[in-house]
């Protein structure tokens, strides 16, 4: 997913980030996505330990902690207002694309094997399920 959101974010003059790196969620707690993106490179929301916010962040739903993913990040960044969250889940391979309206998250499309998956902020950007799940 990684090399999908680079190709797309790098010619647009934004920049695609992995884990480890941190989200303040509120004050003294974090979240650590598996990816963010953002569409400026230089961006300003980054201090020296942490991001204060970013445009999209990507997280890879935990076998042995699925809720967490799905339901209490979920809830997280709905609150410090990212304004897209993608829920990749290797449990029945499936990508969910929520966008952020007014305080919560709705949901654009749970993506299956044989569908793209797109993003709202991002215009044009789409990715293959089977593309994520079957890279290596």
């Amino acid at each position: 997913l990684y090399r999908h959101f680079f190709a797309y974010i790098d010619a647009i003059g934004g920049i695609v980030l992995f884990s480890p790196l941190r989200v303040r969620v509120r004050p003294r707690k974090y979240r650590e996505p598996d990816l963010v993106v953002l569409r400026d490179a230089n961006d300003p929301r980054q201090n020296d330990r942490y991001w204060t916010g970013v445009d999209l962040a990507v997280e890879v739903v935990s076998t042995s902690a699925p809720k967490r993913d799905t339901k209490l990040k979920r809830a997280e960044y709905a609150q410090v207002g990212i304004p897209e969250y993608w829920i990749v889940n290797p449990i029945n391979d499936t990508i969910t694309v929520l966008a952020l309206e007014n305080d919560a998250y709705s949901e654009l499309g749970v993506f299956h094997r044989g569908e793209h998956a797109a993003s709202r902020l991002f215009a044009g950007f789409e990715v293959s399920v089977d593309a994520v799940f079957d890279a290596k």
